[in-house]
């Protein structure tokens, strides 16, 4: 492997490290607060799901980099701005509507994703993809029944999430960026042709949104920059409460 394809990968591996380690940290802000106990402990487990399948994107990009970094080192030592998770995954909690749009979204771009990338030539990734399919797609059928439930369900509940699928459109677009890491990964054949992707995510969405007589929002501004470490303010909010104990003690063990 050539060095320009070798730090390619290593970015993608932490690009899909981090934007599990990011949105498994938005689902357990959950954690006792959901609208139900059945809920409450589902959207734990997701959490904690999300947070296993990064330590194996971030043990991977570690190996791959030499350096002796573990999980815990990209976790919980790097700065907002070399955080490369969509903007997304990011976004805070607003109301359950807003968590499960989001959820929603990635699921179906993750689930078809992982699918794709269990062919990739790198083996520690193909050995992620996986096992994170077999998750994804539990995490698909959940988030995808709460849509339809909620769009479906009383006026109310139709409308919020309405207003956060219609919201949180724009943040969808930059799941499908071709940059030059994507770029540099298929033409050296690490990872196989990605020109499905986009179609499958809006076959899954468009069938789930009509089921739940909800309406696709029209494609227009997409939030971009997030995969160069360009965020929303909410980001560094998050990681300044979820890194700040062991930054104070980084010694600590267990």
């Amino acid at each position: 492997m050539d060095e320009k394809t070798k730090n390619a990968l290593i970015e993608f591996l932490i690009r899909l490290a981090d934007d599990r380690l990011v949105l498994g940290h938005r689902l357990s802000e959950w954690c006792g607060h959901a609208p139900e106990l059945e809920e409450d402990i589902a959207l734990t487990n997701i959490a904690l799901d999300l947070t296993g399948e990064c330590i194996l994107f971030y043990d991977a990009a570690g190996e791959l980099e030499g350096q002796g970094r573990k999980a815990d080192d990209f976790a919980y030592f790097r700065d907002e701005i070399d955080f490369k998770n969509l903007e997304l995954v990011e976004q805070p909690n607003i109301d359950f509507g807003y968590t499960i749009a989001r959820q929603f979204f990635f699921d179906a771009w993750s689930f078809n994703l992982m699918q794709l990338l269990k062919d990739s030539a790198f083996e520690p990734l193909s050995a992620a993809a996986y096992k994170t399919v077999k998750e994804d797609c539990y995490h698909l059928r959940h988030s995808a029944e709460w849509i339809k439930r909620l769009g479906d369900g009383t006026e109310e509940s139709h409308g919020r999430i309405q207003q956060a699928v219609d919201d949180l459109w724009r943040f969808t677009g930059e799941m499908f960026e071709i940059d030059e890491v994507v770029s540099a990964l298929l033409q050296a054949g690490t990872i196989p042709a990605l020109d499905n992707l986009k179609s499958e995510w809006d076959k899954t969405v468009n069938q789930v949104l009509s089921e739940a007589t909800l309406k696709r929002p029209e494609d227009g501004y997409m939030a971009t920059g997030a995969r160069s470490g360009r965020h929303s303010e909410h980001l560094g909010h998050m990681l300044s409460e979820m890194q700040s104990l062991r930054r104070a003690y980084p010694e600590a063990s267990w």
